[in-house]
């Protein structure tokens, strides 16, 4: 069932203004609005003064290269020369003129490369381009989508190729009109900065006088996080919360590491993709509620999970979940490249047990906006007497590849985890800003997908 997208009520639409201007010129909205309206028409609208959200959002060329296979570097929209070399064999491919840069006709042809292998047509009903598929041009609408559920100050920041000519900034307000707050509509501020890298880099000594002050910060940093990049060191030592997804990383292997670097630096950090396993955590957590099958817990030897294939990140962090609280120690690791990329992980218990654990990813037809979403995973024991047998899976597919793994146990417990809504970076996101600081248990998960990793780069 589709929900009926709120009224939106333009207070103030996109308008340039000079960097030095932004702060008077959001003043001035506010004070040309007036207490009650323009015309008394429409209710009373209040600036938010909740938190102020930082979007670093690098522009679409490096995703699209990187989803149709010509780049395999870090997204953080610099046109350096790896960007330009994947441009120009683009170019190259599709006998366009290889120039190495963003051209209009080599962005065309990307979008239409990335939406066919979504199994996506590449047109709207008017005949116009439809990039819904990007992870930039979602952008705004999740940003509209935080600003519905949690009205609060935007601040984008939009690094974009080509010459250095400064910085652009616009600011705009907006209003969502909720039905249970007829008579006062409380408005959302954005505060867009466009330029190079470099550009956005020089003037990010203005930023923290754009957060409100005294109120939460977060900073959504949606790129390759670099924990020597100037421009995410300055923020994300002023924000209470880093945030990130990692379905997104292009080099989920290295890009963990550098998470890993990131949290023993003392950053407060948060994974949206961490989020997507809260229900998987909660059914096999539920499934050793039981007195008998919590006895048998020990017992459990044997862990395979499956993910689509493309990126282990949510099973490499659900098996860091699963070590920490177990007190595994991951001693060997092998991997298998070919149809199902396969990664075996020994770990050793405290009493000097083996567990051996399996990952594969699983090549699908339709893959969805999640790359890496778990599908299926297993446990049991080669101990035949022991209850501690648990399948879960997201479909019925996946629940009949996994039983073929067979083992000295049949199923004693399963559990189907539902598609559900709040896989969405917009409303996952909606619930990280409610919370702030260090997360723990996620520390702990990614401190062992981190030793898995460490184990994987020396075999």
């Amino acid at each position: 069932m589709t929900s009926q997208a709120p009224t939106i009520f333009s207070l103030q639409a996109p308008k340039d203004v000079s960097l030095t201007e932004i702060e008077t010129e959001l003043n001035q909205i506010w004070q040309s609005y007036g207490i009650s309206g323009e015309d008394g028409a429409l209710p009373a609208a209040t600036r938010a003064t909740t938190f102020t959200l930082v979007v670093y959002e690098s522009e679409e060329t490096q995703y699209l290269l990187a989803a149709a296979g010509f780049y395999h570097g870090p997204i953080d929209g610099i046109l350096g020369p790896q960007t330009q070399s994947a441009l120009r064999e683009v170019q190259k491919q599709h006998e366009l003129e290889e120039t190495g840069t963003a051209t209009p006709e080599t962005i065309a042809v990307l979008r239409e490369a990335v939406a066919q292998s979504h199994g996506g047509d590449t047109t709207t009903d008017k005949g116009e381009a439809d990039t819904s598929y990007g992870v930039d041009s979602q952008s705004p609408r999740i940003a509209d989508e935080i600003a519905l559920r949690n009205p609060c100050r935007i601040i984008t920041l939009s690094p974009i190729a080509g010459e250095d000519e400064g910085v652009k900034a616009q600011v705009s307000a907006y209003c969502p009109i909720q039905k249970q707050s007829s008579t006062t509509l409380v408005c959302c501020e954005y505060i867009n900065l466009t330029g190079t890298a470099a550009a956005l880099e020089r003037i990010s000594g203005m930023i923290p006088a754009l957060l409100i002050g005294g109120l939460p910060k977060f900073l959504w940093w949606k790129a390759t996080p670099d924990p020597q990049n100037p421009l995410f060191k300055r923020l994300g030592s002023i924000c209470n919360n880093v945030i990130v997804d990692s379905c997104n990383f292009n080099e989920p292997e290295n890009d963990l590491l550098k998470l890993q670097e990131l949290v023993e630096t003392g950053i407060p950090l948060a994974d949206l993709n961490w989020g997507r396993l809260a229900a998987w955590q909660e059914l096999t957590a539920q499934a050793f509620d039981p007195p008998k099958r919590r006895e048998s817990l020990p017992e459990v030897n044997r862990v395979n999970i499956d993910h689509e294939k493309g990126n282990p990140t949510q099973a490499l962090l659900f098996l860091g979940w699963l070590a920490s609280r177990l007190n595994w120690r991951p001693v060997a690791y092998q991997q298998e490249i070919g149809d199902y990329n396969i990664r075996k992980v020994s770990f050793v218990t405290d009493d000097q047990r083996k567990v051996e654990a399996e990952l594969a990813g699983v090549p699908v037809g339709d893959v969805g906006d999640i790359v890496g979403d778990l599908i299926a995973l297993r446990l049991s024991s080669t101990n035949p007497q022991a209850d501690c047998s648990t399948l879960i899976c997201s479909e019925t597919g996946g629940c009949m590849r996994m039983e073929t793994h067979g083992g000295a146990q049949s199923t004693g417990l399963f559990q189907q985890v539902s598609s559900l809504s709040e896989q969405k970076a917009e409303v996952l996101l909606s619930q990280q800003v409610q919370r702030w600081g260090r997360e723990e248990l996620f520390e702990e998960s990614l401190y062992v997908a981190v030793q898995i990793l460490k184990l994987a780069a020396k075999s």
